[in-house]
């Protein structure tokens, strides 16, 4: 996976805006054209919801990150599940091995489900926001 360079930041940055415009309105379909290499016009009709996923995907470049699409049914191994987080594979391994993330076994090696990975996600970040406005409601309490 590579980095985009400027020319596609900002390729993406102005196609992002241009396919927002278009996606406004309750129609659930759109037509779209899209040119060859002998610049003929090949149209074809897609659901909102893709073109929504284009958007997001053009958002990411825009940004300059390397976007991927995954499946939610993807088997993640524990390196790329531990990237996600953003913590050690060894710590991914110890939530694995405490039962906190269920896993599954393919020979010796260990798969994620992305779907279970992203739930364990949102489950963590939404405890460490609850946490956070604790500590802020007790901070006012005590006038800090």
């Amino acid at each position: 996976m590579k980095l985009p360079d400027e020319q596609e930041v900002q390729l993406a940055s102005r196609g992002k805006r241009a396919l927002a415009f278009c996606l406004s309105g309750k129609r659930k379909t759109r037509r779209v054209q899209f040119f060859d290499d002998a610049d003929r016009a090949h149209e074809m009709e897609l659901p909102v919801s893709t073109l929504r996923l284009v958007e997001e995907i053009l958002d990411g470049l825009a940004r300059g990150d390397a976007v991927r699409v995954m499946s939610v049914h993807a088997e993640l191994t524990t390196q790329e599940a531990a990237d996600l987080l953003n913590v050690s594979r060894p710590h991914l391994v110890k939530l694995l091995e405490d039962g906190e993330l269920p896993f599954l076994r393919t020979g010796k090696h260990r798969r994620i489900r992305l779907a279970d990975l992203l739930q364990f996600k949102g489950a963590r970040e939404q405890a460490s926001a609850q946490a956070m406005d604790e500590l802020s409601r007790q901070a006012q309490e005590l006038g800090m």
